[in-house]
């Protein structure tokens, strides 16, 4: 097979496993909070069950993550990732006690959270591979855009049946299930890009590349991120409890619609600015959105705050990848990049979602939405007191 024929091979075949992935998350993102909430729990502790879920998918992706780039193998741990999601399934709708509903939770993030950084890094080590032979390089923006499709076409799929988001908890694990069926097929078709870490050099596999810049600049994505666990928690809420709306489908399908441009071509941007640049344009269009919901709380203002997701998301999260992989060595790209999920992404949530629970119970979803601006706000004054060395990352 000729190196043309090869990279548009391989390009199919990861974009079937983004597709099939993010097609997982069409279920998990809009629905998990319902979920639980329909086992019989307050918001409270829906709350805690989520940040939870949360804390559990900081440590466990890490670790996982750090095996892969050592033995050099993606492929094993993205099947496996698709078996815990099963497992915790099937414990979730069937156990109805405290403790199993945690259980089934954390066997949920571990499987849901160990794909992203897994399969970044598989793709990122063909693209390495692509350019020492010269050969054409696979778009990441492109590939990560069409795993957007298929987040769009399952929630537009699923808002279409009636009674879908009303209906029981089981029902929304067997649509989940079947989906992650066909991750795991996928990702055996996927080709293995790694390369394994001889035992001499794992001597010197370690975490020196995390620096003072590197920690700053995790301050303020997690700080941007930590706004936005109001939203990830309890937007579902919002719309169903708050503003009586059944429309948790078709705004989540919303969303990810109008981050899929921002997606595939936020790469000029960041490559002319910086990252960092980037990360605070994206956490001032959160303030933005956090007050539309706070201070409009009517369906015209949900559907305004979910297109500034084409910022928030679509312009926040290609920066913190670019920004994490300026920061990274090319050999321990996929813990890096697990790393960033973990401090980045899994403690704010954690940590939002055990505050989020708690603030809604005081003062409702319009105050949480007000509150967790706050957080957006700081974001922007950490980026600024240190822009100077944030923005030399490029």
């Amino acid at each position: 097979m000729n190196p043309t024929a090869s990279q548009n091979h391989a390009s199919v075949r990861f974009a079937l496993g983004y597709i099939s992935l993010f097609s997982i998350y069409a279920v998990s993102s809009p629905y998990l909070q319902i979920m639980v909430r329909r086992l019989g729990y307050n918001p409270a502790a829906v709350g805690f069950f989520l940040g939870m879920f949360e804390l559990i998918g900081i440590g466990g992706p890490i670790v996982l993550a750090r095996m892969a780039d050592a033995k050099g193998r993606f492929r094993p741990f993205l099947i496996a990732s698709g078996m815990l999601v099963l497992a915790g399934l099937g414990t979730l709708v069937t156990f109805r006690l405290p403790f199993l509903t945690l259980l089934s939770l954390g066997l949920l993030s571990l499987g849901l959270k160990t794909p992203i950084p897994v399969l970044d890094a598989s793709l990122f080590a063909a693209n390495d591979d692509a350019s020492r032979h010269g050969s054409r390089t696979l778009n990441y923006g492109l590939l990560r855009g069409l795993g957007s499709v298929g987040f769009v076409a399952v929630t537009l799929l699923l808002q279409s049946v009636p009674g879908f988001e009303t209906g029981s908890p089981e029902l929304m694990a067997l649509v989940m299930a079947l989906l992650t069926i066909i991750f795991v097929a996928s990702s055996l078709a996927l080709p293995e890009t790694g390369h394994r870490t001889e035992r001499q050099a794992r001597r010197f596999f370690g975490f020196k590349w995390i620096d003072a810049t590197f920690m700053i600049g995790m301050a303020v994505i997690a700080l941007g991120r930590f706004a936005m666990t109001s939203i990830g928690s309890f937007f579902s809420l919002y719309l169903v409890e708050e503003l009586n709306w059944h429309a948790v489908g078709a705004m989540w399908a919303l969303s990810a619609s109008v981050e899929i441009p921002f997606i595939v071509f936020a790469w000029k941007f960041i490559q002319k600015h910086s990252p960092m640049r980037a990360i605070a344009i994206a956490s001032l269009a959160i303030i933005v959105r956090l007050l539309i919901y706070a201070l409009f709380p009517t369906p015209g203002g949900a559907v305004a705050g979910q297109l500034l997701h084409s910022l928030c998301y679509g312009l926040f999260q290609p920066a913190a990848i670019a920004f994490v992989s300026l920061k990274t060595p090319p050999a321990e790209r996929a813990t890096g990049m697990a790393v960033f999920m973990g401090l980045g992404v899994g403690l704010p949530a954690f940590l939002g979602s055990a505050l989020g629970g708690a603030v809604v119970e005081a003062v409702g979803y319009r105050g949480l939405f007000a509150v967790f601006s706050l957080f957006a706000v700081a974001s922007l004054a950490v980026f600024w007191k240190h822009r100077a060395s944030l923005e030399a990352v490029r």
